[in-house]
């Protein structure tokens, strides 16, 4: 498989079903991290901010004297980041393209309070360079604030959920990416330039067990690996599997979604690191 020659290296592309799981996502159920060192004023930048959700709730909730600038490198997911700020009249955020692989082309040293990234340098060819360019854009004494995926675990055991994270993981280190590298944020920020001291961990979890968490998340990933954009790169470029391979998978995610006892956990590493 051939990588894109983007800094991004994103495998799912922005088809409807992956934007629905972005749009889930808000400050408490993806950000809890970073709450303690917000001020109603910072200036912060949003990295690989998508469909915006998490970008509006810290704007509208957190900062609102301050204000939020949602970066994103495609342009689809940020008309669905500006409609979401307009239907909730969000005026002190700014959404725009950018590659966080160069963002000097846009934005001086020390031009924001905070940097924050969630589930985004997994997806960048080059995760190091990422954090040294957020390091030398965020302000001294400011923090850059990072999450992303550590493990999958899922219940009950499954040939089909094993096959599918095999393929998960062989697709996105194929198209260049760093999948499920929670646990070695901090070792990427000390290469980046920040001092061990000035760099916390913790972690945080997603956890899907009731009836109705089942539902959506198996419907979302049976939608997902039957996307136009998937199948074109994991079965027409990358030959990583077949049409019926996909399929397959497709209707296991929809079995697990209706097993009374499936339960599946996604945990996160998490980094604040603070510029000194």
């Amino acid at each position: 498989m051939t990588a894109p020659k983007s800094s991004s290296v994103y495998a799912s592309k922005h088809d409807p079903a992956t934007l629905r799981t972005h749009q889930w996502r808000t400050v408490a159920n993806s950000a809890g991290h970073l709450l303690p060192h917000l001020k109603p004023t910072m200036t912060i930048l949003d990295v690989g901010c998508g469909p915006g959700t998490i970008t509006v709730d810290l704007a509208r909730n957190y900062v609102p004297q301050g204000h939020i600038t949602g970066l994103e490198y495609a342009e689809e997911p940020l008309r669905a980041a500006r409609e979401h700020a307009e239907a909730l009249g969000v005026s002190n955020v700014t959404f725009t393209r950018g590659d966080v692989l160069n963002l000097s082309k846009d934005y001086p040293e020390e031009s924001f309070d905070v940097v924050h990234a969630h589930q985004v340098v997994q997806h960048v060819a080059d995760p190091v360079r990422a954090l040294r360019e957020m390091r030398r854009v965020v302000k001294k004494g400011g923090i850059v604030a990072v999450r992303e995926s550590a493990a999958m675990m899922w219940y009950p055991p499954s040939e089909g959920m094993e096959k599918w994270y095999k393929l998960y993981r062989t697709v996105a280190t194929g198209f260049g990416g760093n999948p499920d590298p929670g646990s070695r944020l901090h070792v990427w920020a000390k290469e980046a330039g920040f001092a061990k001291e000035d760099i916390s961990c913790s972690t945080g979890t997603w956890c899907f067990s009731t009836p109705e968490e089942r539902r959506w998340w198996s419907q979302i990933f049976a939608e997902r690996l039957l996307a136009q954009s998937y199948i074109d790169i994991v079965v027409e470029k990358g030959g990583c599997c077949s049409l019926e391979d996909l399929r397959e998978l497709s209707q296991m995610w929809r079995d697990w979604g209706e097993d009374e006892d499936g339960w599946f956990n996604i945990t996160h590493g998490e980094i604040i690191c603070r510029k000194t």
